[in-house]
């Protein structure tokens, strides 16, 4: 197969989409497809896939990442450089529907994926009672796509509450050889001010309105009642990041980190906090299990399918403060449980990429098929 998958965020952007797609895309290349991006990110030399960097401008309320725009016609010559057999269409921007666009004039079939729950980020961006509008937005789009793609029970039940056909869920993966508890790092934990008697919260993720940082330092609060000397930790930029430091001087802040250094960090603290009511799945769940943390989560997304409450992790009813606190305050007494954290990591070992990669795989070729089997 050609495959040409269209994203506005890919590496070196440092977010779960962006990681997910590049590892797809290498999935894919390694089984002996070619894969070609339409993105508007330039490559940092350090090689992988082939990209066309198509024009863009920061997304307003959020200068690091970036909304790709193209006409239908730039799209057109895209698709003459490559010949793609199949599109896979990753964010809905003015780039995604030029894609679409396109690919309805040359007849080839494409594949939509629905990675980030943007409508319930308006208010956070001070853009109020515009979900609706954007829910049929966001079905008309997909609804011109063969078939829609997400990665939780919940959000494919969403999608089809909007009346968006043909939605499939494929979930995602986790590398276990990066993320493994025997990265644990003494010396950053001191620089954390933390030795191996101090527990140590961690908050992994873009620092921004989304993710409903609120919760996590009312949760410190909370965690810091049953451990006085505890220490919180947060990896990760974004927008809310210098109001954060200037509230709460007392945090470490670790930066935006990747690879090995990023999976440090995840194996270094004792218990992953994480409040965010807004994802799709979830990635970071996956890989703070895999590097031994219990987590904290509400209960639905990746932590729904991952954690069993009391044995590997906590959760709380999907929007419930009042009990995700209390789980807190649990997680906060068990924070060096050898059993908890075994647990954690079994239970993500399981989930390597190779499996998505493959339901990737036979998604697009179905599509393919059933569109050459149209009269």
């Amino acid at each position: 197969m050609r495959v040409l998958i269209v994203t506005d965020t890919f590496p070196p952007d440092i977010n779960g989409v962006a990681r997910t797609l590049n590892t797809l895309g290498e999935g894919l290349q390694r089984r002996g497809h070619s894969v070609f991006v339409a993105t508007t990110v330039e490559e940092d030399g350090a090689g992988g896939l082939a990209r066309r960097v198509m024009h863009s401008m920061p997304l307003p309320g959020y200068p690091g990442l970036r909304m790709g725009f193209c006409s239908t016609r730039q799209m057109l010559e895209v698709f003459d450089q490559f010949r793609p057999d199949v599109l896979y269409v990753a964010t809905e921007t003015l780039m995604g529907v030029a894609a679409i666009r396109a690919a309805g004039k040359r007849e080839i079939p494409v594949v939509s994926g629905f990675h980030t729950n943007f409508q319930t980020y308006l208010e956070d961006y001070h853009l109020p009672g515009m979900e609706t509008v954007a829910q049929g937005i966001l079905r008309s789009i997909h609804n011109h796509t063969a078939r829609t793609l997400t990665p939780s029970a919940d959000t494919a039940a969403m999608l089809e509450r909007w009346g968006i056909r043909n939605v499939g869920i494929m979930g995602r993966g986790v590398d276990t050889e990066l993320f493994d508890p025997a990265r644990r790092n003494t010396a950053l934990r001191q620089s954390w001010g933390a030795d191996e008697t101090t527990p140590v919260a961690i908050y992994v993720g873009r620092i921004a309105a989304e993710k409903n940082l609120e919760l996590a330092v009312r949760a410190f609060g909370t965690f810091r009642e049953v451990q006085p000397g505890a220490k919180m930790v947060f990896v990760g930029d974004g927008p809310r990041l210098t109001a954060l430091q200037e509230q709460h001087p007392d945090f470490h802040y670790a930066g935006s980190r990747t690879g090995e250094d990023l999976a440090a960090h995840y194996a270094s603290g004792d218990v992953f906090l994480f409040p965010s009511i807004t994802e799709t799945f979830g990635n970071v769940v996956l890989e703070g299990m895999a590097s031994g943390l219990s987590v904290v989560a509400f209960d639905y997304a990746a932590p729904r399918l991952l954690v069993q409450d009391g044995v590997n992790g906590w959760l709380a009813p999907l929007g419930d403060d009042a009990a995700y606190l209390s789980q807190v305050q649990k997680a906060a007494a068990a924070w060096n449980a050898a059993p908890l954290r075994q647990a954690a990591r079994r239970a993500a070992f399981d989930l390597g990429w190779e499996r998505v990669v493959t339901q990737f795989e036979h998604e697009l070729a179905t599509v393919i098929q059933s569109a050459s089997l149209e009269p």
